[in-house]
């Protein structure tokens, strides 16, 4: 790898970087002005016209929040629970492609609108979405507190229960195009997005997405009436807003992922919009549906989130890849 293809890659990743912070802040916001619109209330509106500076006095009030820790915490776990959670967040979007090459060249390369597009592609995105639960786990373990402790076993079992629907929903798409490569994916998507063959693969997707990022109705690993807040009780100021960026990034994420497999990512009617606003506003519409059940469903109880990733997810899954395989045989012709 030469000197000027590592500038353009450290200079993509900053950008990503400041990309998702800031889409993180104005998350939060989406959700309060989308949640109120739907309780019948104003919602946010002090801060700034229209409440647009409310994610920036969030900030500096963390900032400024004074910061305990429990006595008897092991202090290296403690501190590095939450930085395994948020690079893990924001390692997982490196290799999602934001649109096709585009005209823009720097130090005589195309620059496409991603980090990285290795081979391993959406492998990528599984490998580095699961060391997340390490951070979850040892945020428990280390703060010395049942109440962290159960939220943090109930976190790593939700989440890896979740993964093995999560991942198997995704090989149909594998399948039909031919690669796990995400720019491959949505190219294969020019003419048909994949969510017309494939819509309960997507449903499974959205699903298992939303558990594996612990939001309502699967938000048991916080669930405020038997657990404080579950795994990061403990944590206060800065240390707990890196849970709180990382667990909104990873709903930018689930969301991009589906759009990149399923929705086809930065294609829509040509001429309308450039491709990463068609991108953009696809991220933002499942965005919504993430509200939106938050707003409308309750919690559910431990076992049925169980009894639901193992015996019905996890098996439509397993069923839905069967299917698609030999759909695709059978169509070209081996029977």
């Amino acid at each position: 790898m030469t000197t000027e293809v590592i500038i353009v890659t450290l200079i993509k990743a900053a950008i990503v970087i400041g990309a998702l912070l800031t889409g993180f802040a104005y998350l939060t916001l989406f959700e309060r002005k989308v949640q109120a619109r739907m309780q019948q209330r104003p919602g946010p509106n002090r801060v700034g016209p229209w409440g647009l500076l409310q994610p920036a006095a969030d900030g500096l009030k963390l900032f400024f929040k004074s910061s305990s820790a429990p006595s008897g915490r092991d202090r290296f776990l403690y501190l590095l629970a939450p930085m395994i959670s948020i690079c893990a967040a924001l390692g997982s979007f490196a290799i999602i492609p934001i649109s096709g090459p585009g005209p823009i060249t720097l130090f005589g390369h195309s620059i496409g609108w991603y980090v990285m597009n290795v081979n391993i592609g959406i492998l990528w995105y599984l490998a580095v979405t699961s060391v997340g639960v390490y951070g979850i786990f040892l945020a428990g373990y280390a703060s010395n507190s049942k109440y962290s402790m159960l939220g943090a076993l109930r976190s790593s079992a939700q989440m890896i229960s979740y993964e093995m629907a999560l991942g198997l929903s995704l090989v149909p798409v594998f399948i039909l195009a031919g690669s796990v490569r995400l720019v491959d994916i949505v190219n294969a998507q020019h003419t048909w997005w994949f969510i017309i063959p494939l819509l309960p693969a997507f449903f499974l997707y959205l699903i298992a997405g939303i558990a594996e990022t612990n939001r309502a109705p699967f938000d048991l690993p916080e669930a405020e009436t038997e657990l404080v807040a579950g795994y990061h009780t403990e944590y206060s100021g800065l240390r707990f807003a890196l849970f709180f960026m990382a667990e909104y990034i990873n709903m930018i994420i689930v969301s991009s992922i589906a759009t990149v497999v399923f929705l086809g990512g930065w294609w829509g009617p040509a001429g309308i919009l450039p491709g990463p606003w068609w991108f953009v506003l696809k991220v933002v519409a499942l965005l919504y549906v993430y509200v939106w059940l938050r707003a409308t469903l309750p919690r559910m109880r431990y076992d049925r989130l169980m009894a639901l990733g193992w015996k019905s997810l996890f098996p439509l899954s397993l069923a839905m890849m069967m299917v698609t395989a030999v759909v695709v045989v059978a169509a070209q012709g081996v029977f």
